[in-house]
């Protein structure tokens, strides 16, 4: 009876447990980098995006860099498992972005909150650090 008793302990204790580690999010903190075609479609060919994210628990901050002024700071930043979801301020349009993280990679649909900004996916992969020499 009392191994009996143990066994359902146990088992009641790893089902406990196991939504917890399902909705672990893995950690971005870090630079990603993606390529963004130019709205347009031509001339001006594209640009790369820099991602720097710092990740804590499931709240999300961190920066856009591309390359064309200041980074824009990211707001309502959150992880959710594997999902991911951010807004940024640009030109007083909010940019609504929303992905999933998978391994070094992250798959992120983007739109605009007056449309002004065609909707876009992006895929970005994490920078990995160098090498110490």
């Amino acid at each position: 009876m009392r191994k009996l008793f143990s066994l359902c302990l146990a088992a009641v204790f790893t089902l406990a447990l196991t939504p917890l580690a399902a909705h672990a999010a893995t950690d971005v903190t870090g630079s990603w980098t993606g390529s963004v075609q130019a709205p347009d479609g031509g001339g001006g060919g594209g640009f790369t995006l820099t991602f720097n994210f710092k990740q804590s628990g499931t709240t999300l901050t961190g920066t856009i860099d591309g390359g064309q002024g200041d980074p824009l700071p990211i707001a309502n930043g959150k992880i959710d498992g594997d999902k991911i979801s951010f807004t940024v301020e640009f030109n007083g349009t909010t940019i609504t972005h929303e992905g999933t993280v998978s391994g070094d990679q992250i798959t992120l649909n983007s739109k605009s909150s007056d449309g002004n900004f065609p909707a876009m996916a992006l895929t970005l992969k994490r920078v990995k650090a160098a090498a110490a020499q």
